[in-house]
């Protein structure tokens, strides 16, 4: 246990030591185990994009024996993925790596301009499986939105009586949000936010552009000049969104790009104090090697920000 995990903990009064100690299992596992840095693998993607689109550019990834392998070599600090991917792997890998139960999920087979997620497993799966936490994916901004709150309400009280983490996918998407706006900085910062008041541990978002959607968040940016023309400047506003960084936010990687655009990426959310990546196609679709070299990389410009 370090002076900066037992911080981090110190900012969650109100958990028992069940919600602490998986708390301190993800913050001290890995290769940034100690530092308050994470970078978790998330595998998702087969049942929100589908397996083609998802596993095809690297077939080994159609295996979840190869996702959790990756993460466990890699040195990741937690794993999370559906229910199946989890039940195929977790007692091979029991003790080797903290897990991450993505309770809800959606597919591509049907599209809605109201997004919701499917409740595809429960907090007792997550316990029977030895997970450390849950995940759950919210869209604030869909005309839905209010079901997905009451369900992670409901869910959280379950797993944080239970002992487990919690952690939001917090991804603005709806009606009334342009695509580029699913993205922009007040939506973001808006999104983690919300995240936060619904009680997440640890929040992911996407990585912020510097659009501003809402007229009077863009009046509010304008007259208090609240930086956002660099990444770092709207990483570190996102994080300050939370609490004032008293909550671990952690970005996704967001779509398969080259390895410089990843990289660079991963730079400018570390200089904003980023407590780490969440990145999932950027690393699976990459031969194996490729893809711990990345992980690696990305996990020491996370270090080499402390």
């Amino acid at each position: 246990m370090t002076p900066r995990v037992r911080e981090i903990l110190s900012w969650y009064g109100s958990e028992n030591p069940g919600v602490l100690n998986n708390m301190a299992r993800i913050l001290n596992h890995g290769k940034l185990g100690g530092t308050g840095k994470v970078v978790i693998l998330p595998v998702d993607q087969g049942f929100e994009h589908g397996p083609a689109r998802s596993f095809a550019k690297n077939p080994d990834g159609y295996d979840p024996f190869y996702h959790a392998t990756l993460a466990v070599e890699s040195g990741c600090n937690a794993y999370a993925a559906p229910l199946g991917f989890i039940e195929a792997i977790a007692r091979d890998f029991a003790g080797e790596i903290p897990l991450i139960l993505k309770v809800n999920n959606s597919d591509t087979l049907y599209s809605s301009e109201s997004p919701i997620s499917s409740v595809t497993s429960s907090v007792k799966d997550a316990l029977r499986l030895g997970c450390a936490g849950i995940g759950f994916t919210i869209y604030p901004g869909s005309s839905r939105r209010k079901e997905m709150y009451e369900e992670i309400r409901a869910a959280a009280q379950e797993a944080k009586d239970a002992g487990l983490l919690v952690v939001i996918w917090s991804y603005a998407r709806g009606e009334q949000l342009s695509k580029e706006g699913e993205t922009a900085i007040d939506v973001i910062a808006y999104s983690a936010q919300i995240a936060a008041q619904m009680g997440a541990h640890f929040i992911k978002v996407k990585p912020p552009s510097a659009h501003i959607e809402q007229k009077e968040a863009e009046k509010v940016y304008k007259s208090e000049g609240i930086k956002i023309e660099k990444l770092g400047d709207r990483a570190r506003h996102v994080i300050q969104s939370a609490f004032n960084g008293r909550r671990v936010v952690i970005f996704s990687g967001g779509a398969a790009k080259g390895k410089d655009d990843v990289m660079e990426e991963v730079k400018e959310l570390a200089r904003g104090g980023g407590f780490g990546s969440i990145m999932g196609r950027n690393a699976f679709q990459r031969p194996k090697e490729e893809a711990i070299a990345l992980l690696n990389e990305v996990m020491d410009v996370y270090k080499g920000s402390l």
